[in-house]
């Protein structure tokens, strides 16, 4: 069965966090998918010796990754030969590899089961901490990117073409994606992922503009933090609730609130807002 690809951004996506997955756990072998129609696609692979696991289909409750993405939880085969644990349906691919180990680990999205990535050794190895929590870090980023991409697709699917103003409820929906938007982002480590919400943001703050009225091209550069400050308490938030939604403290919020309106010349938050806002830097 040929596997599906999926979008290119997924494949991309996939093939990133193999990558990283194979670096971070020291694993030989690293391969993964997304599910679609009921099964995981395998579109990455990175170390394999052969080309066994081409192509690979992981039906669900088949075999290791589909026992994993079925009951949303990793799942272990020290010995995958001997194993009794799981169907033994892939083991022309998984055998072919000379596989020995093989490690599951699922990628969850608000409850869903999204796919499954793999680790994976020609020999019997340990799987501990040092391993599993690389492996779960990798597939809670991808996890992360997957919302993000999930939030943003469906808040946009109401947005007018862009020669149409917005409708009042629908350019509060968009601010307040794009205000979740930074919160995500702040909690991310991984510098790649951050740009890409950050791609993600500026389109919604360009979505959002009033074709009629000109952007106002300001000399201002503000920090990602008094973005994130900013695009909070546009929606209304104190700084005591901005602070618990950003992991800062209140005179943090404060610090950087105020930073933000002196590069703005604004007296006021909600003039800082709205100078932000017809700057095209705030949706």
């Amino acid at each position: 069965m040929a596997a599906r690809t999926g979008s290119v951004g997924e494949t991309e996506l996939i093939s990133r966090a193999v990558g990283d997955l194979a670096r971070r756990t020291r694993f030989p072998v690293a391969f993964g998918g997304l599910e679609h129609d009921g099964a995981v696609h395998v579109t990455s692979i990175v170390g394999a010796r052969g080309r066994s696991l081409d192509g690979l289909v992981v039906e669900a409750h088949r075999g290791l990754g589909g026992r994993a993405l079925v009951e949303k939880r990793p799942r272990l085969a020290l010995d995958y030969r001997t194993s009794r644990t799981i169907t033994h349906d892939y083991d022309r691919a998984i055998l072919g590899e000379g596989i020995s180990t093989l490690f599951a680990v699922p990628i969850v999205v608000t409850g869903t089961a999204r796919g499954v990535l793999y680790c994976a050794a020609w020999h019997e190895a340990s799987v501990g901490g040092v391993v599993a929590q690389p492996a779960f870090r990798v597939a809670a980023e991808v996890a992360t990117e997957l919302r993000v991409r999930d939030e943003v697709d469906r808040r946009l699917t109401a947005i007018p073409p862009s020669s149409e103003p917005l409708a009042a409820g629908a350019r509060e929906e968009l601010r307040e994606t794009y205000a979740e938007l930074r919160r995500i982002a702040a909690g991310v480590d991984d510098e790649a992922l951050r740009t890409r919400l950050e791609s993600l943001e500026q389109r919604l703050a360009a979505l959002s503009g009033d074709q009629r009225t000109p952007a106002v091209e300001l000399d201002v550069s503000l920090s990602p933090r008094e973005i994130d400050v900013l695009a909070c308490a546009a929606l209304g938030a104190t700084n005591s609730e901005v602070g618990a939604s950003l992991g800062l403290r209140e005179t943090t919020v404060k610090s950087y609130l105020a930073s933000a309106m002196s590069k703005l010349d604004a007296s006021t938050r909600h003039s800082a807002v709205t100078k932000a806002r017809r700057a095209g830097i705030l949706p």
